[in-house]
C-alpha cells in the first residue's frame, strides 16, 4: 500500500475516532444539562451541543465510515457536512456566552446572530449552487474574531474580572493553546507544510476542556449560593415558625382551629390570637402582598406591630389604625390587607374590622353571611385612616372564619377561582363538623379544586365555634364558669413541622 493511501486511511481512522469521542461527550454535556436544570446547567447544553457539531462534523466526511453508510445518508451527506461546517461558529459563540457576562455577553450574542446568518446563507448558496465553500471566508472571519475577543477576555486581568464569570486560571490556558494550534496550522497549510490532523483534534479537545472546567466552576459556585440560600431560609422559616401561635388560646364557649399553609418556604400571611382572659379574645389576620423572604419581613413587622397594640385590643378600629401608621413608608411597594375580630363570650358579642381583606364568613343558622367593615390596605395612606366597626351578638352554635385570598382565590386548569359559593358549599355540607375537621375539608375541597398539589397563594383560615353557655341561674350553687371543652389545638403549620 502506497504510502499517501496509508496516510489518508491514517487519518480518516484518526478523525473516525476523534468524532466517535466528542460525539460521546457532547452527548454526556448535553445529558447533564437535561438533569440539572438549574443556572449554569445552561453552559453545560452549549458545550455538548459544540462538542456533538465538532464530532459529527468528522463522521460525515470521513473516508472510512461513509462507504459504509445507507444511501440515504450518503445523500445527506454533503448538506448535512455543510450546515455542521458553519453551525460550529454558532454554537462555540453561544457556549462562550453561557460564561461571560455584562456588555461582553451581548457582544457574543451579536457574533452568534451573525454565525448564524453565514450559516442560512452558505447553507442556501450550497442548495442553489453546489459549492459548500461560498460563505467560508466569512465564517473564518467571524471564528477568528471571536477567537480573538475570547484570547482578549480571559488574558487580561482587568477585562477577565469585569466580563468572565467563572476563573479565568484554566480558560485562559486553554484558549491560548487552541489560538497558538490554529495560528500554527493556518500559518503553515498554506505554504505546503502539512501538520498532523491529530492536532486540531488535541486543540479543540483542550478548549472544550477549558470551557467545561469553566462551566463545571460555575455550577459548583451555584451549588454554594444554592446551599447558603436554602440554609437561610431555613433559618428564615424557623423564626417565621416562631413568631406564629404556638397554641390555640382557651376561651370560654370557643372552639377554634387554624390552618395555615405557606406557598414557599416562608409567607406574607400572618395571624396572631391577642388573649386577655378567659372571655375575651382578638384574632388578626393578615395577607402581605407577594411571596416568600419579602413578605415575610413585613409579616415579622405585624408581629412586632401587634405587641403594641395590646392595651387597644377590644378596639378593632384603633389596632387597625395603628398598624396601619406603623407599616405606612415601610413596604416599598407591597400592601397588606388585614381583619382583625374582637370576640367577647362574657358580653355574648363581636366586633370586627378589616383592611382590604376577605369577609368574615358567619354560619348562624343554616344560612352562610359574609360581613364586610373594610377601610383601605394597610401601608398606603400614613395620614390617619377610618377603619369602620360592625357589631354583632353572638348565639351558641354561630360559626366564624377568618381567612386569607389563597382559600378563595386558588383557580383549576379552565381559570376558575374556587370562589366564595365552594367555600360556602363546603361549609354547608360539614355544618356538624368540629372547627378542625371543617378546616380539612375546607383545604381538601381546595386541593382537589387545583391542578397540582401546591398551592398557588399563601393559605391561613380560622375556624371559631361558639359552644353553648351554661345557665348559672339553674346550677347547684357552683357559680364557676363552665367552658366548653377546647378542641385538639395542633396548629397545622407546615413551617413548624419541619
Amino acid at each position: 500500500m502506497s504510502e499517501p493511501l496509508l496516510s489518508t486511511l491514517r487519518a480518516a481512522l484518526i478523525n473516525l475516532i476523534a468524532g466517535t469521542i466528542f460525539l460521546f461527550i457532547g452527548s454526556i454535556a448535553c445529558a447533564i444539562a437535561a438533569i440539572r436544570r438549574r443556572q449554569g446547567a445552561r453552559a453545560f447544553l452549549w458545550i455538548g451541543i459544540w462538542s456533538m457539531v465538532y464530532g459529527l462534523l468528522q463522521l460525515t466526511q470521513n473516508g472510512i465510515l461513509l462507504p459504509l453508510s445507507p444511501r440515504w445518508l450518503l445523500k445527506i451527506a454533503p448538506t448535512l457536512n455543510t450546515t455542521l461546517t458553519y453551525s460550529t461558529v454558532v454554537a462555540g459563540s453561544l457556549a462562550f456566552r453561557e460564561l461571560s457576562k455584562g456588555k461582553l455577553r451581548q457582544l457574543i450574542l451579536i457574533f452568534a446572530l451573525l454565525g448564524l446568518l453565514i450559516a442560512v446563507m452558505g447553507v442556501a448558496f450550497f442548495v442553489w449552487t453546489g459549492a459548500p465553500d461560498r460563505m467560508i471566508p466569512s465564517n473564518n472571519a467571524l471564528a477568528a474574531c471571536l477567537l480573538a475577543v475570547l484570547a482578549a477576555a480571559v488574558a487580561v486581568p482587568k477585562l477577565a474580572r469585569q466580563y468572565m464569570m467563572a476563573d479565568r486560571g484554566v480558560l485562559v490556558v486553554g484558549t491560548l493553546l487552541f489560538t497558538a494550534e490554529a495560528l500554527c496550522v493556518n500559518l503553515l497549510r498554506p505554504l505546503g507544510l502539512g501538520t498532523p490532523v491529530i492536532l486540531d483534534h488535541i486543540g479543540f479537545a483542550i478548549l472544550l476542556f477549558s470551557f467545561g472546567y469553566s462551566a463545571l466552576q460555575l455550577v459548583v459556585v451555584n451549588e454554594h449560593r444554592l446551599l447558603a440560600v436554602e440554609n437561610e431560609l431555613a433559618i428564615a422559616r424557623e423564626i417565621q415558625a416562631s413568631i406564629l401561635p404556638a397554641s390555640l388560646p382557651a376561651i370560654d364557649q370557643l372552639r377554634i382551629s387554624a390552618v395555615y399553609r405557606p406557598m414557599t418556604a416562608v409567607a406574607g400571611d400572618f395571624y396572631e390570637f391577642v388573649p386577655i382572659d378567659r372571655n375575651r379574645l382578638g384574632i388578626l389576620v393578615a395577607d402581605v402582598s407577594g411571596h416568600g423572604v419579602p413578605a415575610a419581613l413585613i409579616a415579622s413587622m405585624i408581629k412586632v406591630g401587634m405587641q403594641s397594640v395590646i392595651s387597644c385590643s377590644q378596639d378593632p378600629s384603633a389596632v387597625l389604625r395603628s398598624l396601619n401608621r406603623i407599616l405606612s413608608g415601610q413596604l416599598r411597594g407591597q400592601f397588606v390587607s388585614a381583619a382583625y375580630l374582637w370576640i367577647d363570650t362574657a358580653a355574648h358579642s363581636i366586633l370586627y374590622s378589616a383592611a382590604g381583606h376577605p369577609p368574615l364568613l358567619l354560619w348562624r343558622d343554616g344560612r352562610l353571611e359574609r360581613i364586610e367593615s373594610n377601610g383601605l390596605l394597610l401601608g398606603v395612606f400614613p395620614e390617619r385612616i377610618d377603619f369602620p366597626v360592625a357589631s354583632i351578638p353572638i348565639y351558641p352554635g354561630d360559626r366564624f372564619l377568618l381567612y386569607t385570598d389563597g382559600i378563595s382565590e386558588p383557580e383549576n386548569v379552565r381559570g376558575e377561582p374556587f370562589g366564595d359559593n365552594r367555600l360556602e358549599d363546603v361549609i354547608r355540607r360539614n355544618q356538624s363538623a368540629t372547627p378542625s375537621q371543617l378546616a380539612d375539608r375546607v383545604i381538601s375541597g381546595i386541593e382537589s379544586w387545583l391542578p397540582s398539589a401546591n398551592p398557588p397563594d399563601d393559605q391561613t383560615l380560622i375556624v371559631v365555634d361558639v359552644g353553648e353557655v351554661k345557665d348559672l341561674s339553674t346550677s347547684d350553687g357552683d357559680c364557676t364558669p363552665q367552658p366548653v371543652a377546647v378542641e385538639e389545638f395542633a396548629i397545622r403549620n407546615p413551617a413548624r413541622s419541619r
